[in-house]
């Protein structure tokens, strides 16, 4: 258990926010399996950008546990500063600034891990927004890498500007932007980081088994474990993490029928959150993933790819899962 503001995280194991996966229903299921906490997919600060159906399905959380967080991405203290407050008026209850995302989309603005290379500003940024949720006791969180590239490393040092900055909790992906997801994470940077500060620390990266998460936190000493793609096609590994770190063991694996249910519960949240067009084409990512399940995976993802209709991806998914259900009874 660690602290976020006036938040308890009562699981060490949280879900990492990713653009075009930890949707409102993504997110729902995640901690429905035992995520600590699940971050919005990430947010201009440019309101400007706000009328997008994309952008304000971002921005919805209805029925979404607490605590709610919001991450945000941005470049300019004060367009960051009200991006935080308007979403906190839009029902935000933690605030997430994004310096570790390392596409060269959100580089090139100079946002996301980009930010990493110009310290001063990264002291502007935190503090602007650290000030503009103060009045409503929002706490704020900062969602970084280990520095620019392997010759810059620079957490220790973004650590303790946003600690001073009043910054409530820090996730440390064990890479740097020029690292972007190839090879494996170092966590010695994340030891470093946690021996510097007193706020909570996050280790993230190739964290895949609850074994894993085990070893990540005895070595670095981190308050918890950030899971990404892990979680791809398997969101209930999060039960599987926490029982370990919390219980000392991981609980019994799901049976074929609940694993069955909870790949349909979460398509029929896909589809009634979406619609039809944008439902059949997000659903379709999360069956690619899903399809690694099943005895015959290419040829299941094929034809719930095929498929045309939410109402015909539905039935050619249910079906194939019946099929995976029935031949280990």
């Amino acid at each position: 258990m660690f602290q976020i503001g006036p938040w308890q995280i009562a699981a060490p194991a949280v879900l990492a926010p990713m653009a075009g996966v930890t949707d409102r229903p993504f997110r729902v299921l995640a901690r429905r399996l035992g995520a600590g906490l699940a971050a919005s997919e990430m947010i201009t600060s440019d309101v400007r950008l706000w009328n997008s159906r994309k952008s304000r399905q971002r921005m919805n959380h209805e029925g979404e546990p607490e605590p709610r967080v919001v991450q945000l991405a941005g470049a300019e203290p004060e367009a960051l500063a009200e991006a935080a407050r308007r979403n906190v008026d839009l029902g935000a209850q933690v605030i997430d600034i994004n310096m570790g995302c390392p596409a060269k989309k959100v580089c090139n603005r100079l946002c996301g891990s980009a930010l990493l290379q110009d310290e001063a500003l990264v002291a502007r940024l935190l503090e602007a927004v650290v000030a503009a949720v103060a009045p409503s006791r929002t706490p704020v969180t900062l969602k970084t890498r280990t520095g620019w590239d392997r010759e810059h490393r620079n957490a220790v040092r973004i650590a303790r500007i946003a600690e001073a900055s009043g910054i409530a909790a820090i996730a440390l992906h064990g890479r740097t932007r020029m690292d972007f997801y190839e090879g494996a994470a170092e966590y010695a940077t994340i030891r470093e980081v946690k021996s510097a500060v007193r706020i909570p620390v996050i280790a993230n990266g190739d964290v895949d088994s609850p074994r894993k998460a085990r070893e990540v936190l005895d070595f670095t000493r981190a308050d918890g474990v950030m899971l990404g793609r892990a979680a791809h096609g398997a969101p209930w590994i999060f039960r599987d993490v926490n029982g370990l770190l919390t219980e000392g063991r991981s609980p019994p694996p799901l049976s074929r029928e609940e694993v069955r249910d909870i790949v349909l519960a979460h398509l029929e949240s896909i589809y009634a959150f979406h619609g039809e067009e944008s439902g059949l084409r997000i659903a379709r990512k999360h069956l690619g993933w899903y399809s690694g399940l099943l005895d015959d995976a290419p040829t299941a993802r094929r034809s719930m790819m095929a498929a045309l209709s939410t109402s015909a991806q539905f039935a050619c998914t249910s079906e194939l899962l019946q099929g995976w259900v029935t031949a280990a009874a």
